[in-house]
C-alpha cells in the first residue's frame, strides 16, 4: 500500500523533501499534495514532480497519511488551528521548523496526534541532508520507519532525544553556513595566490566534500585522517599550526555554543 504525502507550505525545504521522495522512487508525484499561497512556485513543483497542489490547507491535511507542517514557526499555532479537526487520527505529522516543541504542538491539536518533530538542513537541495527526528510516544514501528525512510530519501537521518533538538542545529541545521564560509576563505587565499575564482571554489568545495566523506565512509577518527596529512616538516602541519595559533578550534566551539543558546531561547 502507498504512501500518501502532504506539504503545508512549498518553500525551500519542502521542495527539497518532495524532490527526494520523488526523485528516489519512494512515492510517485501523484501521492504527493502541496499547498501555499503561490501560484507560480506550486505550478513549478507540479510541472517538475508531477505533484497536486491545491491553495487549501485543509485539504492537504485531509488527504496525507504523512502530512509536514513546512511552514515558519510564527505560522504554526495558526496552521494547526485550520487543519486540526480534519487531520485523520492514524495521520503522521512531521514538524520542521525550529523551536516548535512536540508538547506545544500537541496541545494546539487538543487531541492525540502522531507528532513528530525534525531538523533537516539546507544540503537537503542536493539530497545530502543530515536529518535529526524525535518521535513522540503515539507512533508505531512501522510509522517511525516510514518518516525515516522519507528523511533519507534526502541524505542521512537519526533519532535524538528531543532535548537534543538545540545541540542538533548547532552541529548539523545551521553548520552549513561555518562551512560555506571556511569555503569561500580557502577560496578567497587561493586567489590571492594566484587561482581564478570559479577554479578556486571548485577546490576548496571539492575537497570539503571529499574530507567529510572519507570521515563518513572509513569511520576513521577525523583526528586520524588530519594526521595522515601532516608529513613531518611539511606544508599541512605548517598550515594546522597556523590555523592552532590562530584559535580556529575555539572560534568554531564559541559559534557552535552561540547558535546553542539562540535555540534554547527560541524554543522557549
Amino acid at each position: 500500500m502507498s504512501i500518501t504525502y502532504g506539504f503545508i507550505g512549498c518553500g525551500n525545504m519542502a521542495q527539497a523533501m518532495i524532490g527526494g521522495i520523488v526523485s528516489s522512487g519512494l512515492a510517485q508525484g501523484a501521492d504527493v499534495m502541496a499547498s501555499n499561497p503561490s501560484e507560480p512556485k506550486l505550478a513549478a513543483m507540479a510541472e517538475r514532480y508531477g505533484i497536486r497542489t491545491t491553495h487549501d490547507n485543509r485539504a492537504v491535511a485531509a488527504s496525507a497519511d504523512i502530512l509536514v507542517l513546512a511552514v515558519k514557526p510564527h505560522f504554526y499555532e495558526n496552521v494547526i488551528e485550520e487543519i486540526r479537526v480534519v487531520v485523520p487520527r492514524d495521520t503522521i505529522v512531521v514538524m520542521i521548523a525550529a523551536g516548535q516543541s512536540i508538547a506545544v504542538n500537541a496541545e494546539r491539536f487538543g487531541r492525540p496526534v502522531k507528532l513528530v518533530r525534525v531538523m533537516p538542513n539546507t544540503p537537503a537541495l542536493v539530497g545530502e541532508a543530515m536529518s535529526a527526528v524525535t518521535f513522540s510516544d503515539l507512533l508505531t514501528s512501522d510509522d517511525r520507519e516510514a518518516v525515516l525512510a522519507m528523511l533519507r530519501s534526502f541524505g542521512r537521518a537519526e533519532e535524538v532525544a528531543e532535548s537534543q533538538m538545540d545541540v542538533v542545529t548547532a552541529v548539523s541545521g545551521s553548520s552549513p553556513a561555518y562551512v560555506d564560509l571556511f569555503i569561500e576563505a580557502m577560496a578567497d587565499a587561493a586567489v590571492l595566490q594566484g587561482m581564478p575564482r570559479a577554479q578556486a571554489y571548485t577546490f576548496a568545495a571539492q575537497a570539503v566534500l571529499g574530507a567529510a566523506k572519507m570521515v563518513l565512509e572509513t569511520g576513521t577518527h577525523p583526528g586520524v585522517l588530519k594526521d595522515n596529512v601532516c608529513s613531518p616538516g611539511g606544508t599541512t602541519i605548517e598550515a594546522v599550526v597556523s590555523l592552532e595559533r590562530s584559535g580556529m578550534r575555539a572560534a568554531v566551539i564559541d559559534a557552535m555554543n552561540a547558535c546553542y543558546r539562540k535555540s534554547k531561547e527560541m524554543s522557549k
